[in-house]
């Protein structure tokens, strides 16, 4: 069983560990090349679209992202920050719940594919929609969930470009209902989202019908997705 979850855009400079990105032997080391082989092409007129910030700031990103094989790493779980990460908490997790989260959690990556929240990566900022990131990785992240017995999406739309379901994948999304009317949760399901993928973790859950037992904020499992009623 694996779970997808997003990254965020916002990174922390933590406390780097002494390996750099190349002396971690990172399993999809040749795709991340090819990205790193891509941006090299890159005429620096283009960076601005692609980074979306100043030219200053998008050279400055550029740079990073092209010399992520010499720069040490931290924890992928540590480095994403955002709503998200903030609700999951991982600092304040026991060993078994970290241990859940490793062994079932997956993070999607534009730079990276898919990682593992102890996998070491470097502090960068790609997002998956642009050079049709969502393309190259497809092929990868796709043979990688095809093996598992379930997998349970709770990506936003754009990453889930990013590989082609089967028959085991299971979508879960965070709606609103305001006057009648159903809409995506968008920013304000990140807290919900977060505190849903620490209650897994916390307690081991293995089954959807396990999910009904999760209520946050007002948010409530429907059968089929989380519903926060606006009266």
């Amino acid at each position: 069983m694996l779970i997808l979850i997003p990254p965020s855009e916002g990174k922390a400079k933590v406390k780097s560990t002494d390996l750099t990105f190349k002396e971690t032997n990172f399993k999809f080391e040749r795709e991340v090349n090819q990205v790193v082989r891509l941006l090299s092409l890159l005429d620096d007129e283009d960076l601005r679209s692609i980074y979306g910030t100043s030219q200053e700031k998008s050279e400055i990103f550029h740079r990073q992202n092209q010399d992520i094989f010499k720069s040490h790493c931290a924890k992928a779980i540590e480095r994403y920050t955002g709503v998200v990460y903030e609700y999951v908490d991982w600092e304040t997790m026991n060993k078994a719940t970290k241990e859940y989260m490793e062994n079932h959690i997956r993070i999607f990556s534009g730079l990276f594919g898919i990682l593992t929240p102890n996998t070491l990566i470097p502090n960068y900022k790609l997002k998956m929609n642009v050079l049709s990131l969502q393309y190259h990785w497809n092929p990868v992240i796709t043979k990688e969930l095809e093996k598992e017995d379930i997998v349970f999406d709770l990506l936003p739309q754009v990453h889930r470009k990013a590989y082609t379901p089967s028959k085991n994948v299971i979508k879960i999304d965070f709606s609103v209902i305001n006057k009648g009317k159903k809409t995506a949760a968008g920013h304000f399901g990140k807290a919900v989202k977060g505190k849903f993928i620490r209650f897994l973790a916390e307690n081991n859950v293995q089954d959807m019908n396990e999910f009904k037992n999760f209520k946050y904020d007002g948010f409530k499992w429907d059968k089929d997705h989380f519903v926060k009623e606006i009266k």
